[in-house]
């Protein structure tokens, strides 16, 4: 895994590493529900302030992924909508799939169809950091691991949530915008 920063995608709607580091206990845990609904990862996260850099924060995140017993990666897998079907309302997840937004509609039924095979072999959503991916990559990602093990796609999984909460913690911790109201 790398420690280098990534990049804030879309408008900068984060509070900074300071605000961050100065919420109380619960306000950060809130927050950090919001990137990743695994309870234990943002209790731990919220629990190891201050961080002194976002790397930091991003190898906190990482080891807390890490550490998650399968309880808690299902809880972060079903914050997770599936590919091509973003939470309606939810910026983020509309962001993060914007690669599905203008596939064709066959693509989009074919996405579904395979969707629901994958649910059926693992039990549990695809996950995979779409960010940047358009429809036919996601596709082909979607039905080659169809043909992995279980324990792999668990695994699979677990590497594309460090991959998807660096992403998001990176807008967190974006420094907000001078002309965004207080």
């Amino acid at each position: 895994m790398t420690t280098s920063s990534p990049p804030a995608s879309g408008p900068q709607d984060g509070v900074g590493l300071a605000q961050f580091n100065a919420l109380p206990r619960e306000a950060a845990a809130t927050a950090l529900a919001e990137v990743c609904a695994a309870r234990d990862w943002a209790v731990a996260l919220a629990e190891g302030r201050p961080y002194t850099t976002p790397e930091a924060l991003y190898a906190a995140s990482d080891e807390a992924l890490a550490r998650l017993d399968d309880q808690g990666l299902d809880q972060a897998m079903d914050g997770h909508p599936p590919i091509g079907r973003p939470k309606p309302g939810d910026p983020a997840s509309s962001r993060e799939q914007r690669g599905m937004a203008d596939a064709a509609e066959g693509l989009k039924a074919e996405m579904l169809e395979l969707n629901l095979a994958y649910q059926e072999r693992f039990g549990h959503v695809f996950l995979i950091c779409a960010t940047g991916l358009d429809g036919k990559q996601l596709r082909d990602a979607l039905a080659t691991r169809l043909e992995n093990t279980p324990e792999h796609e668990r695994e699979n999984a677990r590497s594309e949530l460090v991959k998807i909460n660096r992403i998001r913690l990176g807008r967190l911790l974006a420094e907000p915008r001078a002309d965004a109201p207080a």
